[in-house]
């Protein structure tokens, strides 16, 4: 009979556990009922939060840097580095988590210091950058990132545009003559589970906005203002999947940064090194904090399980909640989800006991499919 190997390759539960401690705790639960069982972990993420961490976890090196925030204050942003690969999350940087609670700036906030992130992985050397975008504090079409990489944006008077992207309305020139020489030879990939256009009933301030303060006058200011930065820029762009991503800055990516597009889960599958951990496994445990109509629309379980069952592997997942029938996990190739909900069904319960509870639903992993 064949060595049972499991690989635990989940993304974080939001708000209760990191990446890295799901798979502590779900390792912890299955060697409970099959003492010494052979595990290996590979935390993952989809370009979102996290992603840094998922790398860090698999052997890069974390870097910091002092960086701008969204809005205007210097903040601490980090980026992993493994020989001239560098995994840089725009979160660290322009990422709501920088914003006091109940801040928001919709119109004003940047994301220059996204663009001082990728500066300092080019000065560490990096030339090849995944670039993960989500999370973002911001809407301004990733032109704070442009300007901290040597971009001008000018209005009609000559006078630097102002910060974020309300201030785009006023927009009448963009230099990109200064853009640092080092980005022509830089593989820049926008990694991002999100594939909307950059305006337009689809686009960042409407489908996003909301999430980061904006009113609807707020959204219809920024729609007209990103519409018209990109009519300077290049309005063929805009409509790109991935345009929209984090509050537009996948747009600038493209349009200036020479950047491609991937589904942000296939590349940091691709960089974390999952394939070859695949194939050492004979059961594979993913899983995020909400399995639920989203997941199966690039997050990162969806990732896991489509590469698990083209190799043949089982696959089975551990969310805090889920929100999916039977019929739509076989559909995405995950043959059980085992749900905090299911072992304490008050969500703030659930939320706090979520290592314990992991555990237990480990166990039950381990019952069903290993023991014996």
């Amino acid at each position: 009979m064949e060595t049972a190997r499991v690989l635990v390759a989940a993304d974080k539960f939001k708000g209760s556990l990191t990446a890295v401690q799901v798979a502590e705790r779900v390792t912890a639960g299955l060697r409970r009922v099959v003492p010494g069982l052979a595990v290996e972990t590979l935390p993952v993420a989809d370009g979102g939060d996290g992603t840094v961490a998922a790398a860090v976890a698999a052997g890069f090196e974390r870097r910091e840097a002092r960086v701008t925030g969204p809005l205007g204050d210097p903040v601490t942003a980090a980026y992993a580095l493994r020989g001239d690969t560098a995994v840089v999350e725009m979160a660290e940087a322009s990422g709501l988590q920088h914003l006091p609670d109940g801040v928001f700036a919709p119109l004003t906030a940047t994301t220059y210091g996204s663009g001082e992130l990728l500066g300092a992985a080019l000065e560490a050397g990096a030339t090849t950058i995944v670039f993960g975008v989500g999370g973002s504090a911001t809407t301004d079409g990733g032109a704070g990132m442009l300007a901290a990489l040597g971009t001008r944006f000018l209005d009609a008077d000559g006078k630097p545009v102002g910060p974020g992207g309300g201030p785009l309305a006023t927009l009448a020139e963009a230099d990109l003559s200064g853009l640092d020489p080092r980005l022509k030879d830089v593989d820049l990939v926008l990694a991002s589970d999100v594939d909307n256009p950059l305006t337009g009933p689809k686009g960042a301030p409407e489908v996003y906005g909301r999430q980061k303060g904006a009113s609807e006058e707020d959204i219809a200011v920024l729609d007209a203002a990103l519409t018209h930065y990109a009519s300077i820029l290049g309005p063929d762009t805009a409509a790109l999947p991935g345009a929209g991503a984090a509050g537009g800055i996948g747009y600038g990516a493209l349009v200036a940064l020479g950047a491609r597009f991937r589904p942000g889960i296939e590349v940091m599958l691709d960089v974390l090194g999952f394939a070859p951990a695949l194939a050492r496994a004979t059961l594979v445990v993913t899983g995020e904090g909400s399995l639920d109509e989203q997941t199966l629309h690039g997050k990162a379980p969806a990732g896991v399980a489509a590469a698990a069952r083209a190799a043949g592997i089982e696959v089975v997942a551990v969310c805090g909640r889920l929100a999916l029938p039977p019929e739509a996990l076989e559909r995405a190739g995950i043959r059980r989800a085992y749900a905090l909900a299911e072992l304490e069904p008050d969500p703030a319960v659930s939320m706090a006991q979520a290592g314990p509870l992991l555990e237990r639903a480990a166990e039950s992993i381990a019952r069903d499919f290993l023991a014996g």
